[in-house]
């Protein structure tokens, strides 16, 4: 049972989502031989004040 963990920044529109588990799926069979009906894809979403990069939050970040 492959899983796939995605983590990112919320804001996405479910049609996004939608698009990149599909994706994501597609890809896990391609190239990893995955069964796409045992195979998990879960999006954690974070506010960007929750999530820093070489020491500056997301919200302080001027190239995003």
């Amino acid at each position: 049972m492959p899983f796939v963990h995605v983590h990112m920044w919320e804001g996405r529109t479910v049609e996004q989502k939608r698009a990149l588990t599909k994706a994501i799926t597609d890809a896990m069979v391609e190239h990893a031989g995955a069964n796409p009906d045992a195979l998990h894809v879960a999006i954690s979403e974070y506010p960007r004040e929750n999530w820093a990069r070489a020491g500056v939050l997301g919200i302080d970040r001027k190239d995003v």
